[in-house]
């Protein structure tokens, strides 16, 4: 036991105990510190309570301003991504402690973090088990554990729960990232806003760095070789045409983590090793994943865990748009709380009998329930892209000569401000059509580079303009390769593991993956795709999301030839409900 000094603050009209500072032992010795909170108990009692832990690098302190700031949704210059160890004041009002820590390496708790996820260093989950350990021990919590927190918080939870310590008796994840490698590249895209949560840019704070923070790759290679690595890594045009990542390259001190990101561009073992989804399948205990529509690449990743997790009671949420949460964190908690009262406390709510999987559609803004994703049956159609930006369920009969390839041409965003951008569009729809699921777009399209991205977007319009994204998919050209084994025409899976430059001229099939959604396409609405190999910074979208949440564009000139002929049968592969009208 560690002797605990508890102080009372104000929190609006509650009154909160808190003690700074724990000294967290771990198993070899490292202390990690944590901040504790709960019910203010009568003079010289203390009442044992469930805890729930948060577990981050972005810094104790930081959390506590949930106890003070009013929560900002983006697009608020004050919303900050790092404030996600939810509502302190909420936790202690349901009468659980509320034990915030910082992971080894950062903040005020010593030893060393060696790159992303400390894959280099001490496991981030069996710190995790030492931490839950001891604060079930303590008198002021009553042995059983739980835990809290969005994003990085959620992945702990994951990366925790795989450890199977005693005292954790469930978890729920809201926002969560999996996948560690899809959580940086999508589709082999460079996506910048990791860099921002690590290194405190566009609307995040960043880690709680210290100089125990280090990079992997320069613990694991020599000065000579990591010299030769970023010379190779400076031959790509994309980085040579982003400053920030030029810099990075050159001066990887105070940006260890973003520079072992930037060093990575292929998938393979220095992602899979500790890749939460791969340790989903040793998690024992009762799960809730919680996800939000509208950054279909981290539903793609949810949805994968949850069909990992081997759990006899787990349960799926995914939630209406907009994608960000508000900051300090607040959503989700009421069903957190239900779902802990019943596996912490034991109140039988009911929750452990309802469905497993809800899934918030969004046209009819409706639930709906079943028990996996998609949860009811879809059949897949077809959309072609077709000459004077028309998409239709029917084939074009033309051949190239006469349903000529459009295409488009896209200068670096060094020397224009224009992401060029081909659009399609549906006819308005008139009846309301249900689409639910993963989905594909086979692309046929010849570069006069190696290599480009191929971004697509696909968007709900409706009567007037307004428009609202549905999902997306990315690819970026050289890393076309496909998993035959795995993939289906409906929804193909790439390896991502090496490059292979495209050959200028040839055209080339793309199969990107079409990441999950559900929506209602209502009355007079436009189903509407949209490509190009850069993404606008700022647009309907974007604006909901941090400042540098966009992917990194393509650093040369490109032209872009699309077919969508007879031969060439570019389409989309979408989920529609089978009771859907659809045409």
């Amino acid at each position: 036991m560690t002797d605990t000094t508890w102080h009372t603050i104000q929190a609006g009209e509650q009154q909160i105990a808190v003690t700074k500072n724990l000294r967290i032992p771990m198993r070899d010795g490292t202390a990690l510190v944590a901040d504790a909170y709960r019910g203010v108990d009568e003079p010289d009692a203390v009442t044992p309570r469930p805890a729930l832990v948060a577990l981050s690098p972005y810094g104790k302190e930081l959390q506590a301003l949930a106890l003070t700031m009013p929560p900002q949704r983006r697009p608020s210059p004050m919303w900050d991504g790092c404030i996600e160890a939810g509502d302190i004041a909420r936790v202690v009002a349901n009468d659980y402690v509320h034990v915030i820590g910082d992971l080894r390496g950062s903040g005020g708790s010593e030893g060393e973090h060696i790159g992303n996820y400390n894959a280099g260093g001490v496991p981030l989950g069996q710190d995790a088990y030492d931490f839950i350990e001891w604060v079930a021990a303590q008198p002021w919590c009553d042995g059983n554990v739980g835990m809290i927190g969005i994003s990085y918080f959620g992945s702990m939870q994951v990366l925790a729960a795989a450890e199977r310590p005693p005292s954790l008796k469930a978890i729920f994840v809201s926002g969560g990232h999996y996948d560690f490698y899809e959580t940086t590249y999508h589709g082999g895209i460079m996506w910048l806003m990791p860099r921002a949560a690590r290194e405190g840019r566009g609307g995040d704070s960043g880690w709680a760095f210290t100089d125990r923070v280090k990079s992997r790759m320069l613990e694991t290679y020599s000065a000579e070789d990591i010299e030769k690595l970023v010379a190779e890594r400076l031959q790509d045009p994309d980085i040579q045409s982003w400053p920030n990542l030029v810099h990075t390259l050159h001066y990887p001190t105070n940006h260890e983590a973003w520079f072992d990101i930037v060093m990575n561009d292929v998938d393979g073992p220095w992602y899979e090793e500790r890749n939460p989804v791969n340790l989903a399948e040793n998690i024992d205990i009762p799960v809730w994943l919680q996800i939000d529509q509208g950054r279909g690449w981290t539903m793609d990743g949810t949805i994968e865990c949850f069909d990992r997790i081997p759990a006899a009671n787990k349960k799926l949420t995914i939630g209406p748009y907009p994608p960000m949460q508000s900051r300090p964190f607040i959503e989700e908690h009421d069903k957190m709380f239900r779902w802990y009262d019943k596996w912490l406390k034991g109140i039988d709510n009911g929750i452990d009998t309802e469905p497993a999987v809800s899934v918030f559609v969004e046209g009819t803004r409706e639930y709906v329930e079943g028990d996996a994703f998609p949860p009811k049956p879809v059949e897949h159609r077809e959309l072609f892209l077709r000459p004077r930006g028309k998409l239709s369920f029917e084939p074009e009969a033309m051949g190239v000569e006469h349903a000529a390839p459009g295409g488009f041409f896209q200068a670096p965003l060094t020397v224009t401000d224009k992401v060029e951008i081909l659009r399609w569009s549906t006819s308005v729809f008139e009846e309301p059509t249900e689409l639910m699921g993963t989905g594909a777009f086979h692309l046929y399209a010849a570069i006069d580079q190696d290599d480009t991205n191929w971004i697509m977007r696909l968007w709900d319009e409706r009567p007037g303009g307004a428009r609202q994204l549905l999902t997306t998919a990315y690819l970026k050209a050289s890393m076309r390769e496909l998993d035959l084994e795995r993939s289906t025409p409906d929804s193909p899976v790439h390896p991502l593991t090496r490059k292979v430059p495209v050959e200028p001229g040839v055209i080339e099939e793309y199969v990107l993956r079409v990441y999950p959604f559900a929506a209602t396409i209502l009355p007079g609405h436009k189903i509407v795709a949209e490509l190009s190999c850069n993404e606008p910074l700022f647009d309907d979208h974007n604006a909901l999301l941090p400042p540098d949440a966009f992917h990194v564009p393509v650093g040369r000139p490109v032209t872009h030839k699309i077919y969508r002929d007879a031969a060439h049968p570019s389409r989309l592969v979408l989920p529609f409900s089978v009771d859907s009208a659809g045409e």
